[in-house]
């Protein structure tokens, strides 16, 4: 399906975008990785080209979409994986303002300034497919991380809205919301470790972004139960504010117990 197309991913030195990206070489893709630092090993390993990116930069972020046209030719997949997370505090609004304008740049502006550069031409030539990896968080929330859970909700938006200002112009868009998976972000984590749902690996999102393709689906459900938790939030949102609250006490218990 993706054969002798050109695929470009950020964040993907490890993670979940190695396994995207493992999984469209593995389909035929010729695959372009970036990171903040130049993904060498990676990039050997797996059989992509590394490039550099800081997603939260505009001129980077053009510059890795430039270099990967130069050398390869026209982008067809752009997948935004990129993503940081940082912790309240004390309080709900207690990161640092530098804490919630990187989660913003990093998480919701790296998607726009990668649209900028690539959709216009995507609409000229009447196909093109973008990726945005944002989360559960970005249906639900994340305990303990308002900065990232507000960003996560901002790149389902956004991606919402690819799909609805363009779809009719032979752009695709999708957008991947799974929970746990393993990667350095989620590393000793013990809401992860510990998930009821279970800590995927990078590859079984990688099939679900593939099956979300071939179906033609715009949300991509790695973890399948988080769809029906994202349909009784909908229908009963203060049960589901009460669940949360439970959830949170919970999880304190278990940082205590750690300690």
């Amino acid at each position: 399906m993706f054969k002798n197309q050109i695929v470009a991913i950020t964040g993907a030195s490890g993670g979940i975008g190695r396994g995207l990206a493992e999984m469209f070489i593995a389909e035929g893709a010729t695959v372009a990785i970036s990171d903040l630092t130049l993904p060498t090993e990676t990039a050997k390993e797996i059989g992509a080209a590394p490039y550099v990116c800081d997603v939260g930069d505009e001129k980077s972020v053009i510059a890795f979409i430039d270099s990967v046209q130069t050398d390869h030719g026209p982008i067809d997949i752009y997948i935004s994986n990129a993503g940081i997370g940082s912790g309240n505090g004390r309080y709900v609004g207690g990161a640092s303002n530098e804490s919630w304008q990187a989660n913003w740049q990093v998480n919701v502006m790296g998607s726009i300034y990668a649209a900028r550069a690539l959709v216009p031409s995507w609409v000229e030539r009447g196909s093109g497919r973008f990726v945005i990896t944002a989360s559960a968080a970005g249906l639900l929330n994340q305990i303990g991380s308002a900065s990232y859970s507000c960003t996560k909700h901002a790149a389902v938006s956004f991606a919402e809205s690819i799909a609805i200002e363009h779809g009719d112009q032979g752009i695709k868009s999708h957008c991947i919301c799974p929970q746990y998976v393993r990667s350095n972000m989620t590393k000793g984590m013990p809401m992860a470790e510990g998930s009821k749902d279970g800590l995927l690996e990078p590859k079984d999102v990688a099939n679900a972004l593939k099956a979300a393709i071939e179906a033609d689906e715009f949300y991509v459900f790695p973890h399948k139960v988080v769809k029906d938790y994202f349909i009784n939030r909908a229908l009963h949102p203060d049960a589901y504010l009460s669940g949360m609250r439970k959830l949170k006490a919970k999880v304190g218990e278990a940082f205590k117990n750690k300690g």
